[in-house]
């Protein structure tokens, strides 16, 4: 006989970011509470205040935290969490924690620095970074666990980023899902997502959920011809890249490109010490990729490596890129022009009309990378206004997200058996065109919560 559950929709709902949602007993019986995902909200000073209100249940109240991957968005409020009395288990996949180690520590010295410009306490800091990790275990793909008494869980790959999960979540064998993000399958590196016949609930992004991307074939062409147009031009092509799997991706990408002569060889400067990180942890994982990958590096391609490729670490070497003859390329952190290194390469760049400013991924509401996407001729950086004369190009095959059809697609695979479909982590004309295509093609019910609002499912 089942039983009835309730999932509160804290963060995720309404935007694309602050992942956070809350399964417990409907009649608030004294049984587990499991949280998944704890992320932060991102893009603008709406976010930044989200982030320092107090959580909407007593962190010490919770019993364990499954954590879908390692994107900010979805792990960034655990530490925070963790403060503020959360003494139960994290689990996730072995690399989303090696991941969520190196992501933690870099935001957690960003929050440091930001506090102390502004002359205010950080929303936490690396200590408690330390503490979130060693609550922190790994659980891995296809293998049942109970995260508290009463919950099985299973582990599926939502094929985003390394390391990505969704969770099938079961009481008396009813299924609830979160996926977390989906994987815009098939991708350059990872296998494809998973399918889930037999579920009964899901809680599914939905970002790209009223728009496709192009065919992978597109993204491949539109990268080279960027570089080939930079090229001609003696320009600079500067990426504004997410440190993690959007710049494993490129350097995957661009290595092909270049050792097969598509692209002339130019020098590329990853200026991102956090990519640098992540590209070391996705190196030793080569494991996880798809075995087409799998095969070029075991015939002895790097395939992160190439020649002209100089790493940067350290804010002198950063600095000096600018010394560096045209044309070149620059992958810089900061997948929405918010911060990062690639601040600084958009203030040099973005007033000359031979340089490319390349946008591969979602650019968050309020953010510069959006102001850029949607054409501003004239932006602010550091105080100083400045005029958009570089062109900018944007390709949205590169997105680590699943589109609108394939998102469908997703759902169709489970409509059999499927009582509920909960979108989320979507701004609100996404979730809503994703929703009403879903009740129209396939007959689901489909719902798009809003911030703070409980569900019933039995489980």
């Amino acid at each position: 006989m089942s039983e009835r559950w309730s999932i509160a929709f804290y963060g995720g709902v309404e935007t694309v970011t602050g992942a956070n949602f809350l399964l417990s007993p409907a009649a608030g019986r004294m049984k587990p509470r499991l949280l998944i995902d704890c992320g932060l909200f991102q893009g603008g000073e709406r976010a930044h205040a989200a982030n320092r209100q107090p959580f909407p249940y007593e962190p010490v109240s919770v019993d364990a935290l499954l954590v879908t991957h390692a994107h900010a968005d979805h792990i960034g409020r655990i530490p925070k969490l963790v403060k503020d009395g959360f003494r139960g288990v994290i689990y996730s996949t072995p690399e989303t924690k090696q991941l969520a180690e190196v992501m933690l520590l870099d935001t957690a010295e960003i929050i440091f620095q930001a506090a102390k410009e502004e002359g205010g306490p950080p929303l936490y800091d690396k200590d408690d970074v330390r503490r979130a990790l060693s609550l922190w275990r790994s659980a891995d793909y296809h293998g049942a666990f109970e995260p508290v008494p009463g919950i099985r869980a299973l582990i599926r790959d939502a094929g985003h980023i390394l390391g990505s999960a969704m969770f099938e979540l079961s009481v008396t064998g009813r299924k609830a899902v979160f996926t977390g993000d989906l994987g815009n399958s098939p991708s350059p590196l990872l296998p494809d997502t998973e399918a889930l016949p037999g579920t009964n609930y899901l809680v599914m992004e939905s970002v790209y959920g009223d728009r496709n991307h192009e065919p992978p074939g597109h993204r491949r062409e539109k990268l080279a011809l960027a570089v080939r147009d930079a090229a001609a031009r003696r320009g600079v092509l500067v990426i504004p890249a997410f440190s993690l799997e959007r710049s494993q991706v490129l350097l995957h990408e661009l290595n092909g490109l270049i050792e097969s002569g598509d692209v002339p060889s130019v020098p590329v400067f990853l200026d991102s010490p956090l990519a640098i990180k992540v590209t070391g942890v996705y190196a030793a994982a080569s494991h996880r990729f798809k075995p087409d990958v799998q095969k070029e590096i075991s015939s002895g391609d790097n395939i992160f490596r190439f020649p002209k490729l100089q790493l940067t670490v350290r804010p002198r070497d950063s600095a000096a890129i600018d010394a560096a003859p045209a044309p070149k390329i620059i992958i810089a952190g900061g997948g929405m022009s918010e911060g990062g290194r690639v601040v600084s390469h958009e203030r040099k760049y973005l007033p000359e009309r031979r340089n490319i400013i390349l946008l591969t991924g979602y650019q968050a509401p309020g953010t510069l990378g959006r102001l850029l996407a949607e054409g501003e001729r004239s932006v602010v950086i550091d105080g100083e206004r400045l005029p958009v004369r570089a062109e900018v190009r944007k390709i949205y095959g590169f997105s680590s997200h699943k589109d609108s059809d394939h998102l469908v697609s997703f759902v169709e695979a489970a409509a059999g058996t499927l009582e509920g479909v909960y979108l989320v982590m979507g701004e609100q004309k996404s979730s809503g065109f994703l929703a009403q295509r879903l009740r129209d093609y396939l007959g689901v019910r489909a719902f798009c919560p809003r911030q703070g609002e409980r569900v019933f499912i039995d489980l």
